[in-house]
């Protein structure tokens, strides 16, 4: 097989018109030749972090779509189904990544459950870590996120990062806001990405402390704007990744987006490039050619180095996008699910004021647009009949959390920055643990909404004063069994419908999926209670 066009050669920064030639999936020759052609030959791009649940899809799908962007691989953490499964989970990602033309590196999820302060479906203690670091399938220890057990020594903490050790393979970090002497230690341990810093100064110090940083640019947290400016200097050492991205930004661009926005900024060509080829590929030490002679030939062709719109896609020589085409098949596979509550009562989500007075405070969850992190407010409570009740004039919501794995009372807070007028919307897509999590106006509605996913063991759905809609997710509660294209479509109606309902967050349905995110402070809530992530600790909802 042979290509022609203009090579683009990023690890020696030249162009020029030249002729690839690959057999058996690995390039076999690269010349220098004249001819007419006028698109461009890169390496394909790779994600370096991303749950490839958040897009709702299985493995196999969200090749299919990935591919058509000139994405050819991921690093991928797949604790979100871990939550939910355990290793089988895990191992189920694996086995259906390997039945598609595309490079799933998975890691080995370090933090499952995330905390011990909510309920999951499984639980991965460092025997676990250490018989998934075995396998040659998993490329590394996927990211810290309990970075206190990190700074306090835990026990089965430091083991984990031991065995990761041990296979020598890398170790991802999670460590927002975190600065000083306590990310100092937090390297030291052997910990060398991030990709959770929202702030320039942050990602300035990780870096010149040793780390690695990925820029972020997913469906709800986007830090690329924060964080661009470093690239020119730290190119070498910097990354890109989407971390969660929704089905439907997935149909629209992915790591090929990041690089148009990088170079409309007027930063080298050749470093945008080395964040979104080369480093991932170098750091976690995975099988993806960079367009080298006896490198796999895992290579895009693009119309232009300005906008990156791709014309072709290949794996190890194989042609997997073709002109608007996905050319990856759809593959069968068994749906795997836990999903064990029954249907709740309205008065499950009655929340009774401990105030006798009507000017009772409670703290408010305030939802930040593009950020995981989250802000602790005070504000005067809303009382009906002695029920602490959504305050819709000034956007005080009732949320809950329901334990999806056992009967449970549902756990009770209340949210700022939604903007729901009417109904309620909910997902069983809630990170970490994936209980259900939900906001509404009227406990009825938060009630409804709960039920219809309960009905359907998995799914995000909307409730208003007119209709019902849920997409299903069959697969661990968090994944459809349907192709990418459906499931985008139903997806953008569904997040459409919320906006219609008076949300005007850009994806209210991934924001909300964060909001049980303990990990990430400063006050979230589980299905166990209120909790500050700041402290570490649970809060209690009235002040």
């Amino acid at each position: 097989m042979k290509l022609q066009g203009h090579i683009v050669d990023i690890q020696n920064k030249r162009i020029f018109k030249g002729e690839i030639t690959f057999k058996d999936g690995k390039i076999v020759s690269i010349q220098e030749k004249e001819h007419n052609v006028n698109h461009y030959i890169l390496p394909g791009f790779v994600d370096a972090h991303i749950h490839v649940e958040s897009s709702m899809l299985v493995p196999s799908e969200f090749a299919r779509l990935a591919v058509t962007h000139g994405t050819v691989a991921t690093v991928s953490d797949p604790h979100e189904i871990a939550n939910v499964l355990g290793v089988k989970g895990v191992e189920f990602m694996i086995n259906n990544g390997k039945r598609v033309p595309f490079k799933f590196n998975f890691g080995a999820p370090s933090c499952v459950p995330a905390t011990t302060f909510e309920s999951a479906g499984a639980i991965i203690n460092s025997d676990g870590i250490k018989t998934l670091l075995e396998n040659p399938d998993i490329k590394y220890l996927a990211e810290m996120m309990n970075y206190p057990g990190v700074l306090f020594d835990d026990d089965e903490v430091m083991k984990k990062i031991a065995w990761a050790k041990h296979y020598n393979k890398p170790i991802d970090g999670h460590a927002p806001g975190l600065r000083g002497d306590d990310v100092t230690k937090y390297i030291n341990a052997g910990i060398y990405t991030d990709h959770e810093c929202f702030t320039y100064e942050e990602a300035l110090e990780k870096l010149e402390k040793g780390m690695k940083i990925l820029i972020r640019e997913g469906s709800a947290a986007k830090n690329f704007n924060a964080l661009i400016d470093l690239l020119p200097e730290h190119f070498e050492n910097m990354m890109f990744c989407s971390d969660d991205k929704h089905p439907d930004d997935l149909l629209l661009h992915h790591i090929n987006e990041l690089c148009a926005r990088a170079v409309a900024k007027g930063i080298d060509l050749f470093k945008v490039l080395k964040a979104a080829c080369i480093n991932p590929v170098k750091h976690y030490n995975l099988d993806v050619g960079l367009l080298q002679e006896g490198d796999f030939a895992d290579l895009i062709i693009v119309k232009d180095l300005i906008n990156f719109k791709t014309i072709q896609t290949y794996i190890n020589g194989e042609l997997v996008f073709d002109k608007g085409t996905s050319l990856i098949e759809p593959v069968t596979f068994e749906n795997l699910n836990n999903f064990n509550c029954d249907k709740k009562d309205v008065s499950d989500f009655r929340f009774e004021s401990s105030s006798s007075s009507s000017s009772s405070q409670i703290r408010v969850i305030e939802a930040l647009e593009g950020q995981l992190v989250t802000n602790e407010l005070i504000a005067n409570a809303s009382v009906l009949n002695g029920n602490l009740v959504s305050d819709i004039e000034n956007d005080i919501l009732k949320m809950a959390v329901v334990n999806r794995y056992q009967n449970q009372k549902p756990a009770i807070a209340f949210i700022k920055n939604f903007g729901l007028k009417e109904g309620a919307i909910a997902s069983s897509v809630g990170h970490d643990s994936h209980n259900i999590i939900v906001v509404g106006v009227s406990d009825d509605a938060i009630c409804k909404a709960v039920n219809l996913l309960i009905e359907n063991k998995g799914g995000i759905c909307a409730i208003s004063n007119s209709e019902e809609k849920v997409v299903p997710l069959p697969v661990a509660g968090i994944m459809s069994d349907q192709d990418g294209e459906t499931i985008g479509k139903q997806y953008a109606e569904l997040d459409s419908m919320a906006k219609k309902m008076g949300s005007n967050l850009h994806a209210p349905y991934m924001t909300l999926s964060f909001m049980a995110l303990l990990v990430i402070p400063s006050l979230k809530l589980s299905d166990k209670g209120l909790f500050n992530g700041t402290d570490f600790k649970f809060t209690p909802l009235e002040v």
